[in-house]
Protein backbone atom coordinates (compact mmCIF):
# COMPACT_ATOMS: atom_id res chain seq x y z
CA UNK A 1 0.00 0.00 0.00
CA UNK A 2 1.28 3.52 -1.11
CA UNK A 3 1.62 6.33 1.89
CA UNK A 4 -1.75 7.92 0.43
CA UNK A 5 -3.60 4.37 0.68
CA UNK A 6 -4.45 1.85 -2.13
CA UNK A 7 -4.99 2.35 -5.58
CA UNK A 8 -8.35 1.51 -7.49
CA UNK A 9 -7.85 1.03 -11.31
CA UNK A 10 -10.40 -1.23 -12.93
CA UNK A 11 -9.45 -2.78 -16.31
CA UNK A 12 -12.63 -3.29 -17.43
CA UNK A 13 -13.71 0.80 -17.57
CA UNK A 14 -12.31 3.82 -19.07
CA UNK A 15 -8.30 3.99 -18.29
CA UNK A 16 -7.48 7.36 -16.77
CA UNK A 17 -5.59 10.18 -19.36
CA UNK A 18 -2.81 10.86 -17.09
CA UNK A 19 -1.48 8.96 -14.28
CA UNK A 20 -4.26 8.47 -11.49
CA UNK A 21 -6.41 5.95 -10.55
CA UNK A 22 -10.00 5.33 -10.83
CA UNK A 23 -10.18 6.21 -7.00
CA UNK A 24 -8.07 5.65 -3.79
CA UNK A 25 -8.93 4.19 -0.59
CA UNK A 26 -8.12 5.31 2.98
CA UNK A 27 -8.50 6.12 5.98
CA UNK A 28 -12.10 4.29 5.42
CA UNK A 29 -12.93 6.52 2.80
CA UNK A 30 -13.05 5.95 -1.08
CA UNK A 31 -12.27 8.65 -2.71
CA UNK A 32 -13.43 8.51 -6.33
CA UNK A 33 -11.58 10.72 -9.04
CA UNK A 34 -13.92 12.68 -11.58
CA UNK A 35 -16.08 10.45 -13.88
CA UNK A 36 -17.35 10.54 -16.87
CA UNK A 37 -19.79 9.18 -18.99
CA UNK A 38 -16.36 7.90 -21.25
CA UNK A 39 -16.78 3.99 -22.13
CA UNK A 40 -13.78 1.89 -22.66
CA UNK A 41 -13.38 1.61 -25.97
CA UNK A 42 -13.12 5.87 -25.70
CA UNK A 43 -16.84 6.35 -27.12
CA UNK A 44 -19.10 8.42 -24.90
CA UNK A 45 -22.74 7.74 -23.61
CA UNK A 46 -24.96 10.58 -24.28
CA UNK A 47 -23.50 11.79 -27.51
CA UNK A 48 -24.57 11.16 -30.82
CA UNK A 49 -21.82 12.25 -33.75
CA UNK A 50 -24.52 13.53 -36.63
CA UNK A 51 -23.44 13.39 -40.49
CA UNK A 52 -22.17 16.39 -41.00
CA UNK A 53 -19.44 16.29 -37.78
CA UNK A 54 -21.59 17.98 -34.87
CA UNK A 55 -22.53 16.19 -32.08
CA UNK A 56 -26.36 16.11 -30.02
CA UNK A 57 -25.29 15.83 -26.32
CA UNK A 58 -27.84 14.46 -23.78
CA UNK A 59 -27.55 15.49 -20.30
CA UNK A 60 -29.61 13.13 -19.02
CA UNK A 61 -27.58 10.05 -20.50
CA UNK A 62 -24.10 11.41 -19.59
CA UNK A 63 -25.59 11.94 -15.90
CA UNK A 64 -26.84 8.30 -15.48
CA UNK A 65 -23.81 6.86 -17.48
CA UNK A 66 -21.50 8.99 -14.85
CA UNK A 67 -23.56 7.64 -11.82
CA UNK A 68 -23.57 4.02 -13.09
CA UNK A 69 -19.37 4.78 -13.80
CA UNK A 70 -19.31 5.40 -10.08
CA UNK A 71 -21.44 2.84 -8.88
CA UNK A 72 -19.47 0.13 -10.23
CA UNK A 73 -15.93 1.44 -8.80
CA UNK A 74 -17.36 1.36 -5.54
CA UNK A 75 -19.58 -2.02 -6.04
CA UNK A 76 -15.25 -3.10 -6.85
CA UNK A 77 -14.64 -2.39 -3.42
CA UNK A 78 -17.99 -3.93 -2.19
CA UNK A 79 -19.67 -0.41 -1.41
CA UNK A 80 -22.53 1.47 -2.85
CA UNK A 81 -23.83 4.64 -4.17
CA UNK A 82 -25.96 4.17 -0.53
CA UNK A 83 -21.91 4.72 0.50
CA UNK A 84 -21.14 8.12 -0.86
CA UNK A 85 -21.01 10.93 1.60
CA UNK A 86 -20.05 13.78 -0.77
CA UNK A 87 -20.43 14.45 -4.40
CA UNK A 88 -18.97 17.18 -6.54
CA UNK A 89 -20.65 17.79 -9.86
CA UNK A 90 -19.38 19.55 -12.61
CA UNK A 91 -21.38 20.97 -15.50
CA UNK A 92 -20.36 23.09 -18.68
CA UNK A 93 -23.54 24.59 -19.02
CA UNK A 94 -25.63 25.67 -15.90
CA UNK A 95 -28.99 25.40 -18.19
CA UNK A 96 -28.52 21.53 -18.22
CA UNK A 97 -28.50 21.65 -14.16
CA UNK A 98 -32.73 20.64 -13.95
CA UNK A 99 -32.14 18.03 -16.46
CA UNK A 100 -29.22 16.83 -14.90
CA UNK A 101 -30.93 16.89 -11.08
CA UNK A 102 -33.98 14.70 -12.86
CA UNK A 103 -31.58 11.95 -13.26
CA UNK A 104 -29.52 12.52 -9.90
CA UNK A 105 -33.42 12.44 -7.96
CA UNK A 106 -33.89 9.19 -9.64
CA UNK A 107 -30.36 8.21 -7.28
CA UNK A 108 -30.64 9.87 -4.04
CA UNK A 109 -32.76 11.67 -1.75
CA UNK A 110 -32.33 14.28 0.92
CA UNK A 111 -32.66 11.93 3.72
CA UNK A 112 -29.89 9.61 2.63
CA UNK A 113 -28.13 10.85 -0.18
CA UNK A 114 -24.59 12.98 -0.33
CA UNK A 115 -24.11 15.76 0.38
CA UNK A 116 -23.09 18.07 -2.90
CA UNK A 117 -22.14 20.80 -4.97
CA UNK A 118 -22.74 21.86 -8.43
CA UNK A 119 -20.57 23.79 -10.19
CA UNK A 120 -20.13 25.44 -13.53
CA UNK A 121 -16.80 24.69 -15.42
CA UNK A 122 -15.70 26.57 -18.94
CA UNK A 123 -14.85 22.92 -20.39
CA UNK A 124 -14.03 19.40 -19.51
CA UNK A 125 -11.10 17.01 -20.85
CA UNK A 126 -13.55 16.60 -23.77
CA UNK A 127 -15.48 18.83 -25.76
CA UNK A 128 -18.20 15.92 -25.62
CA UNK A 129 -18.46 16.30 -21.95
CA UNK A 130 -21.39 18.07 -20.48
CA UNK A 131 -20.73 16.36 -16.91
CA UNK A 132 -17.94 15.29 -14.57
CA UNK A 133 -18.32 14.04 -11.15
CA UNK A 134 -16.27 12.66 -8.24
CA UNK A 135 -17.26 11.62 -5.03
CA UNK A 136 -16.39 10.56 -1.63
CA UNK A 137 -17.77 7.46 0.23
CA UNK A 138 -17.28 5.22 3.47
CA UNK A 139 -15.19 1.85 3.03
CA UNK A 140 -17.79 -0.77 4.10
Amino acid sequence: MATNGTPIILKDRAQALAHYPHGRIANGMIYVSGISSRRLDNTYEGVKENADGTFELDIKSQTKAVIENINVILQSKGASLANIVDMTIFLTDMKDYGAMNQVYNEYFDAETGPSRTCVGVLTLPSPKLLIEIKAIALAP
